[in-house]
């Protein structure tokens, strides 16, 4: 090809003027999009070298058309992989609209004479390229970084399930969006063993009722993490229909990861216990199931149902304690409650009023005379179990 080719003398002059077409592409971004402006300086680097990296392709192209694919897909392989997660398609193919912009609008400083038009066509049709690029660049990160983000929340799921909390897992469920604050748990079972497709389904219905949660699926057991500020009683209302047949379990309130580990094992508890009591609402609270729990060999339940039944009503005295006792021991009669412990029923009333002020169980209830009774019998037995055992 002769040096006066217009074709080639084209070639020479935007290779020759690569670099300053990247800088008016910077400057005209900077003009034009405040999202730029607002980058901290190493996102910004990385624009520039995508912006450079456009420039440089196009003119290998324009010297070889059968380069089209490659140097397309090596303007987006030239930044870091990061980039994808800082700077969204939309704000990609900006950045490929204004490089495409500045090499247009200075076609006739670079073209030889007679040649504009020539390369005006060029840029049109490479910007078509880079375009697609664009989209199988981002789709192929969204893809890979789905993959990495689910192998993360297993982790970090799992973690929560094991109830180990070490210093790696703050920072992974950072990754996936976790921050510190109100967190609703939900335990239940999915009904069946589900594919991948079922999977994938059950964790958008759950993203699309409770936002950025959390999901665990392990056979047909199902865990939810869902950090929300809203009413969580509403959500795990949402959340229900995701869950299959069987019991559902709500942890009790949590807001760091620790605490949402604790829950995340006392709603695990819950759900192996919960079919003990055949009236259980659905869902159910874990410290509903503080008894339950206990028969299953829960031992942070029964330290739960000490600390919250048997000690007030141990600390407050008065006869609380003894008058409890009898009257669940008389088959819940008020008569014969007081004849056996020799008062008047009214002050056994008073008594048994005092305990459910003090623990908020109602010992004449049924399902809160069981509670009691339950916390009454281990405050028995820790106090005849000699320390060393």
């Amino acid at each position: 090809m002769s040096s006066t080719d217009p074709r080639a003398e084209t070639l020479r002059r935007l290779r020759a003027g690569s670099g300053q077409l990247a800088t008016a592409a910077l400057k005209s971004l900077d003009a034009d999009y405040h999202w730029f402006r607002e980058l901290p300086a190493r996102e910004r680097s990385w624009v520039g070298i995508v912006a450079q990296a456009g420039i440089d392709s196009f003119v290998t192209w324009f010297a070889d058309r059968s380069e089209t694919t490659r140097s397309a897909m090596e303007v987006f392989a030239a930044a870091p992989p990061e980039l994808t997660r800082v700077i969204s398609l939309q704000h990609a193919l900006a950045i490929v609209r204004t490089a495409v912009k500045v090499v247009e609008g200075h076609a006739d400083d670079f073209a030889a004479p007679g040649a504009e038009q020539l390369l005006r066509e060029a840029v049109l049709r490479y910007s078509r390229e880079i375009a697609f690029s664009a989209a199988e660049v981002y789709a192929r990160a969204a893809e890979s970084r789905g993959a990495w983000d689910a192998r993360i929340e297993a982790l970090v799921v799992d973690a929560l399930v094991r109830g180990e909390v070490d210093d790696a897992i703050p920072s992974r469920a950072a990754a996936l969006g976790w921050k510190p604050g109100p967190t609703l748990v939900m335990v239940g079972t999915t009904g069946s063993t589900l594919g991948e497709v079922e999977s994938a389904e059950v964790r958008r219905a759950i993203r699309r009722a409770a936002g950025n949660a959390l999901v665990g699926i392990h056979g047909d057991d199902l865990v939810v993490v869902a950090r929300s500020d809203e009413d969580h009683e509403a959500i795990a209302q949402q959340l229900l229909q995701v869950f299959g047949p069987g019991p559902v379990v709500l942890g009790p309130p949590a807001a760091t990861l620790q605490e949402v580990a604790r829950a995340t094992r006392a709603a695990i508890a819950g759900a192996t216990a919960a079919p003990a009591w055949a009236l259980a609402p659905r869902p159910v609270h874990a410290d509903d199931l503080l008894p339950e729990r206990v028969l299953v060999g829960d031992p942070h339940a029964r330290d739960r149902l000490l600390d919250v039944a048997y000690d007030p009503i141990q600390r407050a005295g008065g006869s609380l304690q003894e008058t409890v006792a009898t009257f669940l021991d008389c088959g819940r009669s008020l008569e014969l409650t007081a004849r056996t412990m020799f008062v008047h029923a009214n002050t056994v009333r008073y008594r048994l009023k005092k305990v459910a002020e003090i623990t908020g169980w109602d010992v004449l209830h049924t399902r809160d005379a069981h509670v009691l009774h339950t916390a009454l019998a281990l405050g028995r037995l820790r106090e005849s179990t000699p320390p060393s055992l």
